[in-house]
């Protein structure tokens, strides 16, 4: 078996595959997306390109990865395998690692590991520069969509690079055409190399994989517990029926039609038809009930069970949905939950089954490593408990968020849970889809579907966690007659519809010069040059408050050209100069404020604040959001324009608010003179000008200012009063009445 022999690859650390080589080499010619089936070595060719990018002097390589347990796989992979001068050459930046340690490690680091968010952060708030980056490395590609953080970083880096390169890997892009075009485009692709596990080069490193298909019948009594969910369903659907709306059959009831069906009622809301708020409400019984149809007939009586008694205790609270506490009063729901309170134990045939098929591969080979995947929390912690009170050591692998009294967890404890599966201390590993990409475990010999998957991409990050350095066996369970047959179908079609669309492109490298986006066809090698747009640093100053980030509107900013300050702001979201802030809400986010917290009280202390507040309404259709008379909208605009002084700006979306910023920012800029921190307005009466006088004390607003001249009848009254006298005006508090005397009296 020969060796690759590279100055900056250890001796022997790395077999030559031709393949791999091949990739590499047309992968430093020009961005490149490499698919390959897992367990076939994509990280070995990043290897080999860094390697070749390294030699540069002054260079350095970035490697993101979308999650810690990834990212540090891939440091420990590099680590071993790179012959670089010292240790300080690796360095891996995640969500834990302080700002100012990350900034030293950029400083002496020449390859760098992180999750995507931690160096989109770094970059919106400038503390290091892309530009000596040669290579970026973009791992699960097929997350380059919408606002994630690739889309985001893979921009700024072709703008601010000196010699950019991208290598964008995944196993399994999808099987829409339209889609992974979207993503080359995103990553500015110019070829994608691909290979299967038919292909001559490749065919000698793959190891068998068996794929069986075992079919379980659904017992009775979830049969019977099926039927009055389809008698709720379907009087839902007749409900919606009596609406005017078209909807489906109850057998044609996919997550597409429900979401198509709620466009329609969002757009009857924004024309203000009072059944379309009904019908909403309706909807979201739908998706409940449909929820629970799946875990009857996929998952099993104890997850049904438990998402039934959530519902009926979430229906009887008085703080429950007006969907829930519909179910839980209707008749034929309060029997099925009855019913299910009578089930012992799990009722669904696949558990036995898991447990069977578990057994016999220990039995056979009592060293080996098993991956059961679930789709469903609820599964997994059950699944986990049945096999272990079966004597099999088994332990569920579950992402971080806490929900109900089951805590999730920490990235620390799923890289302690891989390393200890790894090494052999527990056999079984009850994991959902957080344990689909990228797993480095290299010895797992069983891979068990508890259901079949409709994604391509999920399906096929499950199947490759088998078969990488043995033979590995495939159990996918499907209960008939139900959405497990269905998806099961859906998966293999779009699978299928994957390798055709790959093999297009495989067989046109670079798209002959194209990608197609937005309709507009756009010469792949001028796409680069167009995202090459010179940055011009030192453009206005905003700062935007840290929890603004995740938003496009940061990131529109410093594309934009903004000197942007990432800060954590007491008050507002933007800060322009010394006299703006500017508070950002959606439409959607503006209405629930309005009605759930208290939006007023919110604008109220921004308008105390700085002599230019700004409220920015962001988005569409802002009468139509929620079942409010458009009177109390106009209302509390009224009150926020005229009473607090706030100025109001409406934009369409993200980008049109980054563009109104700017606009701010560069006036502020330009703006000559003294500022007035609190300047004067003219035509004021004399009342006007007393409230706008006191207005000024601290913590003092319009409300408050008419409240104390009423109490002291002028300026003299309120800043000669004492404490006491101040405190007992209402809307004064002990602390705010301290500030007025201490603020009065200060230097006196």
């Amino acid at each position: 078996m020969s060796q690759i022999q590279h100055p900056l690859i250890r001796p022997g650390a790395l077999e030559a595959r031709q393949y791999q080589l091949a990739i590499a080499m047309r992968a430093l010619e020009g961005n490149t997306m490499v698919v390959l089936p897992t367990g076939l070595g994509k990280t070995a060719i990043a290897l080999l390109v860094a390697a070749s990018r390294l030699r540069e002097p002054g260079s350095r390589v970035l490697m993101l990865a979308p999650t810690k347990p990834l990212a540090e796989q891939h440091y420990r992979y590099f680590s071993n395998l790179l012959s670089l001068p010292d240790e300080d050459s690796f360095v891996l930046f995640t969500g834990e690692t302080p700002p100012a340690e990350r900034v030293r490690g950029w400083e002496r680091a020449r390859i760098c590991f992180a999750t995507p968010q931690v160096i989109k952060n770094d970059c919106l708030a400038g503390r290091y520069s892309l530009e000596n980056v040669s290579l970026l490395v973009v791992d699960e590609c097929h997350r380059a969509v919408g606002n994630y953080a690739y889309t985001f970083l893979a921009e700024w880096y072709a703008r601010t690079a000196a010699n950019p390169l991208l290598l964008a890997m995944t196993a399994s892009p999808g099987g829409d055409q339209e889609k992974v075009l979207g993503i080359c485009s995103t990553l500015g692709i110019t070829q994608v190399e691909t290979r299967t596990e038919t292909d001559p080069d490749v065919a000698p490193y793959v190891h068998e994989r068996t794929l069986e298909y075992v079919r379980v019948e659904l017992p009775t009594e979830l049969v019977v517990a099926r039927e009055r969910l389809f008698l709720l369903l379907d009087s839902r659907l007749e409900a919606l029926r009596r609406f005017g709306f078209q909807v489906p059959d109850r057998e044609r009831l996919s997550m597409k039609a429900l979401n198509l069906l709620n466009a329609t009622i969002q757009e009857r809301i924004a024309d203000r038809d009072s059944s379309a708020f009904q019908a909403a409400s309706v909807h979201a019984e739908l998706m409940k009930l449909r929820y629970g149809i799946t875990l009857c007939e996929s998952q099993g009586s104890e997850a049904l069970s438990r998402f039934l008694e959530r519902l009926a205790e979430e229906g009887a609270s008085g703080s429950g949905s007006k969907a829930s506490q519909r179910l839980a009063a209707d008749s034929t729901f309060v029997e099925l939950v009855a019913e299910a309170r009578s089930w012992e134990g799990e009722l669904h045939p696949k558990y036995p089954l898991v447990r069977s098929v578990v057994e016999e591969q220990l039995r056979a080979a009592p060293e080996s490593r098993i991956i059961v995947f679930a789709s469903y929390r609820d599964t997994v912690h059950a699944l986990g408990k049945y096999l272990s009170a079966s004597g099999i050591q088994a332990e569920r692998f579950v992402g971080q968020a806490s929900r109900d009294t089951e805590k999730g967890l920490s990235q620390k404890q799923q890289l302690e849970t891989l390393r200890r599966f790894r090494e052999g201390e527990f056999r079984v590993l009850v994991a959902t889809s957080v344990g689909e990409e990228g797993l480095d475990i290299p010895s797992t010999d069983l891979v068990v579907f508890y259901e079949a998957v409709p994604s391509e991409i999920r399906s096929i990050q499950r199947k490759g966690r088998t078969g990488r350095s043995g033979a590995g066996r495939i159990v996918v369970l499907v209960t008939a007659g139900t959405s497990d047959e269905t998806f099961r179908y859906v998966s293999q079609n779009r699978e299928r519809s994957m390798q055709k669309g790959l093999a297009r492109l495989k067989v046109k490298p670079a798209f002959d010069g194209q990608v197609q986006l937005d309709s507009e066809p756009v010469q792949g090698s001028d796409r680069l040059q167009q995202r090459l747009v010179e940055f011009i640093p030192g453009g206005p100053l905003v700062v935007a408050d840290d929890r603004e980030t995740a938003s496009r509107v940061v990131e529109a900013l410093r594309l934009a050209g903004a000197a942007l300050e990432i800060a954590h702001l007491d008050t507002g979201d933007y800060a322009i100069g010394d006299r703006i802030l500017v508070e950002r809400k959606t439409t959607r986010d503006f209405v629930d404020t309005l009605v759930d917290r208290d939006l007023l009280g919110q604008l109220r202390v921004l308008a105390d604040t700085v002599p230019r507040p700004v409220l920015v309404i962001e988005g569409l259709d802002l009468f139509g959001q929620r079942n409010i008379h458009p009177n109390a909208i106009r209302g509390a605009l009224a009150a926020i324009a005229v009473d607090m002084g706030v100025t109001l700006f409406y934009t369409a979306d993200e980008n049109e608010t980054a563009e109104l910023l700017l606009v701010l920012a560069r006036r502020e800029e330009g703006a000559h003179g003294e500022r007035k921190v609190h300047p004067r307005k003219t035509r004021r009466s004399l009342r006007e000008q007393q409230e706008y006088v006191v207005s000024s004390l601290p913590d003092v607003g319009p409300r408050t200012a008419r409240a104390l001249l009423d109490e002291f009848g002028s300026v003299l009254g309120v800043l000669t009063a004492d404490q006491k006298a101040l405190e007992a005006v209402p809307g004064v508090g002990e602390k705010t009445a301290e500030r007025i005397v201490s603020f009065v009296r200060e230097g006196a």
